[in-house]
């Protein structure tokens, strides 16, 4: 009994028959070899290889009923034969298609079904286009439209509902926005802002509620300020204040030795 695992099958699990195939001119040609490249194999990276050896085949199963032949095909057909795969059934032959598009058909799935789809798209948007996507409705989506828009078009985003989109924006913001965002509702996103903060800015979130908070203003802030943190509710805070009171006295006081009266 043949070792199933030795044998080459197709994505039905078919045992894949050579003497059938329409390409055996190619195997004794050497351009195609069982498990190794063929058009038919389940393995992507096999087809894969059938094409590097046939690329002029590539054109003709674009329309293969397995869609991992679709999608290998489409990174060796024709440039123009691609626009119309951007609707195929399945994801990854449509982002195989637009990957060697230009940029303006990715802008034909911005609003595609899967998410990892519209997520490659937005990697590779400029401004205009990514602008077009900001109510995506995956958050994910919407964190890689951060991480790519321009610093200047970020504020766009400060009221994204998704915390991790917001972090995001705080991380790459132009510095004159972040005091509008010093008020988010969100703890960890003024912790990002209070750390981006320059010292002097930083007396807005003195009273901030989350002790993480305040003690990041604590280590940072000028010691004029530090008074209204040395009795603070958080034992941390009041501690760090505390500390930095002490040892940011000023210098005579710091080496000033005892008072001698003189008896005259």
């Amino acid at each position: 009994m043949r070792n199933e695992i030795d044998e080459a099958r197709d994505f039905a699990g078919k045992e894949i028959d050579c003497g059938s195939c329409v390409y055996q001119s190619l195997q004794r040609q050497g351009k195609c070899q069982p498990k190794q490249a063929c058009v038919k194999d389940r393995y992507a990276r096999r087809i894969d290889r059938f094409f590097d050896w046939n690329p002029t085949l590539a054109n003709d199963h674009l329309a293969d009923e397995y869609f991992e032949a679709r999608a290998v095909a489409a990174k060796h057909a024709d440039v123009f034969r691609l626009p119309v795969m951007l609707h195929d059934p399945d994801e990854t032959v449509r982002w195989a298609a637009a990957a060697r598009l230009p940029d303006s058909y990715l802008l034909r799935l911005r609003n595609d079904p899967h998410r990892e789809v519209r997520i490659r798209v937005a990697s590779r948007l400029d401004d205009a286009g990514l602008v077009s996507m900001m109510n995506d409705p995956d958050y994910y989506v919407r964190t890689m439209i951060a991480r790519r828009l321009s610093p200047s078009t970020l504020p766009m985003m400060i009221h994204d509902p998704e915390v991790e989109v917001r972090r995001t924006v705080v991380g790459r913001i132009d510095p004159a926005w972040l005091m509008r965002m010093a008020q988010d509702r969100d703890p960890s996103v003024r912790l990002d802002v209070a750390r981006r903060l320059s010292n002097e800015q930083l007396s807005c979130l003195l009273r901030d509620p989350d002790w993480r908070v305040r003690y990041e203003v604590a280590s940072r802030i000028d010691r004029a300020h530090l008074s209204e943190l040395e009795d603070d509710v958080d034992p941390l805070v009041r501690e760090l204040a505390r500390q930095r009171l002490a040892d940011e006295k000023p210098a005579e006081a710091k080496d000033a030795g005892p008072v001698v009266k003189m008896i005259s």
